[in-house]
Formats: C-alpha cells, sequence, structure tokens
C-alpha cells in the first residue's frame, strides 16, 4: 500500500482583523404632544436636545428613534424615516426639518 502524502501550496492565512468603524449615532425626533415634529441624528442625545430647547423648539418629549450605528448608517435611517413621513403627510417634512434629507 502506498503512503499518500496531500500535496499543494499553503495558501497564506487570511486576516481575520476588521475595521470597525463607531457606532456611537442614532436617529432621534421631537415630539410636540404626538406630532413628530424633527426628525435628526446624534451621538449626543443630551447635548442635541439642551441646543433644540436653547434655539426655540418647542416639543414635548425627545425620542431616540433607533439602536446606535454608524453616522453614515444613521444618516441613511433618518432618510428614510423622513421619506415614510412625507409619503404620510402629503410630502410635507416635519415642522422643524428644513430639507428633505436632513
Amino acid at each position: 500500500m502506498a503512503n499518500l502524502k496531500k500535496s499543494g501550496s499553503r495558501q497564506p492565512a487570511k486576516s481575520t482583523t476588521t475595521v470597525s468603524k463607531k457606532q456611537d449615532t442614532c436617529v432621534y425626533s421631537l415630539l410636540d404632544n404626538k406630532k413628530k415634529v424633527y426628525i435628526g441624528t446624534t451621538n449626543d442625545l443630551d447635548r442635541r436636545e439642551k441646543e433644540h430647547r436653547d434655539c426655540g423648539k418647542k416639543f414635548t418629549s425627545f425620542k431616540k428613534e433607533s439602536r446606535n450605528m454608524t453616522p453614515e448608517s444613521a444618516k441613511e435611517r433618518e432618510f428614510e424615516k423622513l421619506e415614510t413621513y412625507r409619503k404620510n403627510h402629503n410630502g410635507k417634512n416635519p415642522k422643524y426639518n428644513k430639507d428633505n434629507d436632513g
């Protein structure tokens, strides 16, 4: 019986290191009673809520709308939420959103 050896070249080991992007940004909304008046993204909810209050926006609650994700993913989600809002409100944005992409 012949002694068989496996032959072949060894492949270089594939790197298992992945570059992870920081997932620190979320989508949030401002509500005046139950009506959405703003949809946005932030990496600091407390700071952003204070900024909105300081510039005079009127709202009764501040709601985190998504899990933390990359800034790019959060912007995409914000855009999707604005599109959905417009579909349900005759093409109009929430009161304090000035343009169609946040």
